[in-house]
């Protein structure tokens, strides 16, 4: 199974599953409630918001188009200042890698920072493998690290954790003996894991982005502790999507000013950092080796494909904190480490169809996501051309392909039709056993069942709409003539009454005329 699904089960059980959790529902709606909310607010202080995300879309759309051209400068650069770059054309080409510079240091721990791009290549279970140990500094990571958990959120990763589970999980695992006051526990991580930063030979980060004119890398994060884990350390390891690249500094501050307030609703982040190269002399800190490892994983394959516009992505998590299918399902439900719209998109491009065919039904294709995403990515659009191409590779079931199969038989066939719309109210109702609706009771029957579980479905109407149609045709037919002959009735009368009414008048004025011999005597 890929790095990226985390859970094989199918997708009916994640999401029953999921849908049981009571706490992670309550922390998913408040997470996207306050997000959201803090988002749009930013937001509207921005009057061309509008303009900043079509701008960033045609930034991403032009270093897709050039990407080979800002990949060879971005690691021009990046050399030039010292760094070693790689090209890791798969996830385990990029583990052979890094582990080669592990080994030739003789390094057997390496503290980390919160990394997608390292989640996607499994490198914390691979690093245990082979004997070293791997340390997450990001908070939420770490809490996940110690449970064994997988992440919920690509920016929130311990949503599903409330500070009572946390302070029991440290109590259990790492000897805690306070209370679950955040901040309590916050210094009580700060105790576990500045040892480590001071200790560490060697650091691994991801890069929100690289900027192909200086060969910089580029870290965003809330705690600091991205910056230790690139400044302390004497190697830092750096592990980027080859897609990850901005042509230069005014283009990273167009992508900065959405990537944060997207993400968690602020303009700015608690610490941003722009790492160039290694160590120059008389500089107080920073690492003495820097190693650059670009993954493609399949991104160049995406690139040639209708699905393009999904490496525009800039990992914000906008898309899932305005979903309502990731509202109820979680980030859990997906089984992958890129749940949401995003993941329903970016997961089959990466892993295939085979092991997630029933992913992109996840979704309602409401269009929320589309009106949050940063860069304009059309989602719901490219998780329809999934649903198309699964059709179309006959990845479906042999009961839904028979279903839909029979349905465009009697819906394209006149005959069929009528049969089917004769019989299917008998039908229908027997199903109900003589109430007024289907309900759960039907739960046994194939397909229908995937409606009738959680809703109930009102009986087809004896009366067939073409037999509706006809007599409402006729009654309205027969209004219309009756109207039409009321109407010519009534302006028949009305030219009857003037007439009579002129004739009346031409009398009268004959009546009060002089006759012949009073005319003469005057």
């Amino acid at each position: 199974m890929s790095s990226i699904i985390y859970d094989d089960a199918p997708l009916e059980e994640r999401i029953h599953r999921s849908l049981s959790d009571t706490f992670k529902h309550r922390a998913i709606e408040t997470a996207q409630d306050v997000i959201t909310g803090k988002r749009n607010a930013l937001v509207a202080e921005v009057e061309n918001w509008e303009e900043f995300r079509d701008h960033a879309a045609e930034i991403r759309d032009h270093v897709l188009a050039n990407l080979d051209y800002y990949v060879k400068e971005f690691a021009t650069n990046a050399q030039k200042n010292g760094a070693q770059v790689y090209f890791a054309p798969t996830d385990t080409d990029a583990l052979d890698c890094i582990l080669d510079i592990f080994e030739d240091l003789g390094a057997t721990s390496c503290v980390k920072s919160k990394s997608m791009m390292t989640e996607e290549i499994g490198l914390n279970k691979f690093l245990e493998k082979h004997g070293i140990s791997a340390i997450e500094t990001d908070c939420a990571e770490h809490i996940i690290q110690t449970a064994g958990n997988a992440p919920s959120h690509i920016v929130v990763p311990a949503l599903h954790f409330d500070r009572t589970s946390i302070r029991d999980l440290y109590r259990e695992r790492k000897g805690y003996t306070g209370s679950d006051d955040p901040e309590e526990i916050t210094r009580f991580l700060r105790t576990i894991l500045r040892p480590e930063f001071m200790n560490a030979s060697v650091g691994v980060t991801g890069c929100n982005f690289g900027v192909a004119e200086t060969g910089s890398c580029t870290l965003v994060s809330n705690e600091g502790n991205a910056r230790m884990a690139s400044s302390i350390p004497e190697t830092q390891i750096i592990v980027m999507g080859c897609e990850r690249i901005v042509p230069d500094l005014r283009s990273l501050d167009v992508m900065m000013k959405l990537l944060v307030r997207s993400a968690v609703g602020a303009k700015i982040s608690g610490s941003f950092s722009i790492n160039t190269g290694c160590r120059r002399e008389n500089e107080a800190d920073g690492p003495k080796n820097v190693h650059i490892v670009m993954v493609n994983n399949g991104r160049t394959n995406i690139l040639g494909s209708n699905f393009k516009p999904m490496l525009r992505c800039i990992r914000c998590g906008a898309c899932m904190n305005s979903c309502p299918v990731y509202r109820h399902i979680t980030g859990h439900g997906y089984g992958s480490i890129y749940p949401g719209p995003m993941g329903i998109v970016l997961t089959p491009l990466l892993v295939g169809y085979k092991e997630t065919a029933k992913l992109p039904y996840a979704c309602s294709l409401c269009g929320s996501c589309a009106d949050v995403c940063p860069v304009k990515i059309p989602l719901p659009d490219l998780i329809a051309q999934h649903r198309r191409n699964i059709v179309s590779l006959g990845y479906v079931s042999p009961a839904e392909k028979a279903a839909f199969s029979a349905a465009a038989a009697t819906f394209s066939n006149r005959t069929l039709y009528g049969i089917a719309t004769t019989v299917a109210p008998s039908i229908m109702k027997a199903l109900t056993g003589n109430t007024n609706q289907i309900d759960k009771s039907t739960t046994f029957i194939p397909v229908l069942n995937g409606w009738t579980a959680s809703r109930n479905l009102d009986p087809m109407n004896k009366e067939k709409f073409r037999t509706w149609f006809a007599h409402h045709k006729q009654e309205r037919n027969a209004a219309q003539r009756t109207k039409a002959a009321r109407e010519i009735s009534a302006a028949a009368s009305r030219v009857h009454n003037a007439g009579e009414k002129n004739l009346n008048t031409h009398k009268a004025d004959e009546t009060s005329l002089p006759t012949s011999s009073t005319r003469k005597e005057d």
